[in-house]
């Protein structure tokens, strides 16, 4: 410091000196005697050099303490009316820091704030008026009364206006006059103001005040608009937000605006958060006015009518017909894909509306020039038509596909067609007649579908419909493509294997679709995550007899967040082994880490095979480290299992500076949290379309059937959420959602046990005191049954 002093009275460089200065406050905080620059600042605070004095007043003020204030009084209210601007502004925003210190010595100085209040400097006026509030806000009525002076002899500072707006949009808020007050004129009145930032400050200020009513917002509301056509993007940008939030509170004021894409705001709004009873009525509103507005805000109007759809079912069908005249009318694909998507989720949603929506569907594409939507409607059609009361009435819409439309559209028809036979006894002989009509198409795929799907049929076997035309393939795709290209290199007298193929970690045929362009080329199919552990795995050589993985857990955290030793596990199940992948991370900077291994303890009869440490672990550097276990053989129905941890290593100090580690190191460990194993471990989630039919096809050979009282559950629904997440098989036919005011329901599963076979489970719940549960488990291999009924028992 006694340097800086120095160098202050030496240096006429200006940006040195400026730097100085900073310095000098950066100091202001480390140093206590950071006083003794107190002259040289005055000296510069009251100089002939204006460059340097509004640094000064800055510097001065940020080293002064409450015992030395009044010493520099004079100095600051000489600066507060000082004629340079830089000057002015540099002592009037420090008052306001020095308020904090001393508020009794600042408010002395007020009646130089209000004199540098009259500046014609934009800003010194803004400073100057953000200091007397701050003076007088705890004083209503002289806020009042500094208010009233200043809306009357107006300002020159635009900045000072939107100040003086904010100040009495608050005052508004906490008064008993409400809106008949001349602040509200006042703020009205900024609406015709030159300035773009004090119209638009006077505009949200109108907007945010409470109980406004149509007449008083309808000014705020035409400037907004007037935004919207701005060259300028942020206004444009605010704009838009504010109006937005219009429409969140006030959307039946909107309604009618002749601004249609307000209108469409304030209607989507009140889709969202109207009653039942208003749904009607909105219908017809938007009725009035849906073939006005672009194709982007019909998307958002379709999006909104869905969400009602979730929120009100019984509403269904007056949704249902104005989405169908909807799909009449003219517009582009992804309004289009909306609508169709909208449709579906009301038709799975809510059954007794399906009828009505196919035939809307079914309507749409007899004159569909989209493929993707024709497909997906065709596909829809052959999942959900066979099961209505009148299936051959679609019979004639899927055909017309196969005259009419391109190759991927006659191939999609072919195999609603084929669901329709192999589910419907009774139109299976027309359905084998148009097949054979289908075997002479000109394309190879419509061919080849037609032709394995008429042999299929001809079989008249439940169990083959049920593998080859209901229930697809339920493996990964490019683990199928890679385990192929596997056989292929290493040739065999053995079959290929499907159960050696990992399967599809999410049930790909319930995932809804999401609005978004699509592209000429077809995408590559990308690797699930459970096909990259694979990869990963099998380049470990401790790991390359185990077979193929089976499944792949969600992380599990065995560490606090903020502890000195972040740890989870990921469960990679084989058919006879779990892997136990351990992700760390050391989070201290002065150790290194080494040979880090987790020590698992077993509660049952699961046998520890090797542990494979990490290298190191360097500070905040994540590593893996693996522990395999045997399942019990034994036991096979002994799959749950809780291992305590501990994770061990070799600790080595560093430097944390430089990382540098000391050349030699202890043996410590570290109490990591319990992990547990259960049933869910062991399942794997399979998508069943057609769930009776895959139910017929297990057969009963090993079924049982077991009844349980859940007496702590009192809902279906909270039965319904504990048996999926307990067991971890996948819901068919929508059976995880109960309706409302049921005694009963019904749950379907499904799943795949390790090692591969399909397990189905039928649950029977019935509400009394608890709930009761019967539940019927069906697969081909007895192992899997026990498993299900002991864990569940």
């Amino acid at each position: 410091l006694h340097i800086l002093t120095k160098i202050l009275y030496l240096l006429n460089q200006q940006t040195l000196r400026r730097m100085c200065y900073l310095t000098i406050k950066e100091m202001a905080n480390i140093s206590e005697d950071v006083i003794i620059v107190t002259s040289s600042l005055t000296k510069d605070m009251t100089g002939k050099e204006d460059v340097y004095r509004g640094p000064a007043v800055r510097a001065l003020c940020r080293i002064t303490d409450g015992t030395m204030l009044q010493a520099i009084e004079r100095y600051m209210k000489q600066a507060i009316v000082d004629k340079v601007p830089g000057v002015s502004s540099s002592a009037l925003v420090s008052s306001l820091h020095m308020m904090k210190i001393s508020y009794d010595v600042v408010k002395r100085w007020i009646n130089e704030a209000q004199e540098a209040a009259s500046s014609d400097n934009i800003m010194v006026q803004y400073h100057a008026l953000g200091l007397l509030y701050h003076l007088r806000k705890n004083d209503r009525l002289a806020v009042s009364k500094m208010l009233n002076k200043f809306t009357k002899s107006g300002l020159k500072s635009q900045f000072a206006y939107c100040m003086l707006i904010r100040i009495a949009s608050k005052l508004l808020r906490e008064s008993e006059e409400g809106h008949e007050s001349p602040l509200f004129d006042f703020i009205e009145s900024c609406l015709r103001n030159k300035h773009e930032m004090v119209i638009y400050e006077a505009a949200s200020a109108i907007i945010h005040l409470p109980n406004c009513t149509a007449r008083e917002l309808a000014p705020a509301v035409s400037v907004l608009q007037l935004f919207c056509s701005s060259p300028k993007p942020v206004l444009r940008y605010a704009a838009v937000r504010t109006l937005n939030k219009v429409a969140m509170k006030h959307p039946s004021n909107l309604i009618t605006d002749s601004n249609r894409s307000i209108a469409t705001l304030a209607i989507t709004t009140l889709l969202k958060t109207g009653s039942e009873s208003s749904v009607d009525r909105l219908m017809k509103q938007i009725s009035s006015f849906v073939s006005e507005i672009s194709d982007e805000f019909k998307v958002v109007v379709v999006q909104a009518i869905s969400a009602l759809c979730q929120k009100y079912p019984r509403k269904h069908s007056v949704m249902m017909t104005f989405l169908s005249n909807m799909l009449r009318d003219d517009g582009g694909f992804e309004y289009k894909r909306a609508i169709v998507d909208c449709i579906i989720s009301i038709i799975e949603e809510n059954p007794e509306s399906k009828e009505a929506g196919l035939a809307h569907l079914c309507e749409f594409i007899e004159d569909c020039e989209h493929t993707v939507l024709a497909t997906k409607i065709l596909h829809l059609l052959g999942k959900e038509g066979p099961r209505t009361p009148c299936p051959s009435k679609y019979i004639r819409f899927i055909f017309n596909r196969v005259v009419l439309e391109n190759e991927a559209v006659r191939a999609a028809a072919v195999s609603a067609l084929a669901k329709f036979g192999a589910q419907n006894e009774n139109l299976l002989p027309s359905i084998l007649v148009l097949l054979q009509r289908c075997m002479m198409d000109s394309d190879d795929e419509v061919r080849d579908r037609a032709t394995f799907y008429l042999n299929v049929l001809q079989q008249r076997q439940l169990a083959l419909n049920a593998a080859y035309i209901f229930n697809g393939l339920t493996v990964s795709v490019p683990g199928m493509e890679k385990a192929l290209h596997q056989y292929t290199l290493e040739p065999s007298e053995k079959p290929f294997d499907m159960k050696s193929v990992p399967l599809a970690t999410a049930p790909i045929l319930e995932q809804k679709a999401e609005i978004a362009l699509v592209t000429s080329k077809p995408e590559k199919v990308a690797p699930s995550r459970q096909d990259i552990f694979q990869e990963q795995l099998a380049a470990i050589p401790e790991f390359k007899g185990l077979g193929p993985l089976f499944k792949s857990s969600e992380p599990v955290q065995l560490t606090e967040a903020e502890t000195e030793y972040f740890v989870r596990c990921i469960k990679h199940v084989f058919p006879a082994h779990i892997v136990f992948q351990f992700d760390c991370t050391n989070t201290l900077n002065d150790q290194l880490l080494e040979r880090v291994t987790v020590q698992m303890e077993p509660s049952e009869g699961y046998d520890v095979i090797c542990c494979i440490p990490a290298p190191s672990l360097a500070y905040n550097q994540p590593g893996m480290c693996y522990t395999l276990v045997r399942i019990p053989q034994d036991d096979p129905t002994a799959v749950a299992c809780t291992f305590s941890c501990t994770m061990k290593f070799t600790v080595r100090d560093c430097d944390p500076s430089t990382g540098v580690p000391e050349e030699d190191g202890y043996e410590d460990e570290y109490v990591l949290e319990d992990l547990e194993v259960t049933v869910s471990d062991h399942l794997q989630k399979v998508l069943k379309p057609n769930f009776a039919a895959a139910w017929e096809e297990v057969g009963d050979d090993f079924e049982k059937e077991e009844t349980f009282a859940l007496s702590s559950i009192k809902t279906l629904d909270e039965a319904v959420n504990n048996i999926i997440k307990f067991l971890g098989m996948q819901p068919c036919e929508r059976s995880d959602k109960v309706p409302e005011n049921k005694n009963s329901h019904t749950l379907y599963l499904a799943g795949v046990y390790r090692g591969g076979c399909d397990v189905l489970l039928r649950s029977r719940l019935a509400l009394g005191d608890g709930v009761t549960m019967q539940v019927t488990v069906r697969s081909k291999d007895e192992t899997s049954v026990d498993v299900i009924l002991a864990s569940v028992g």
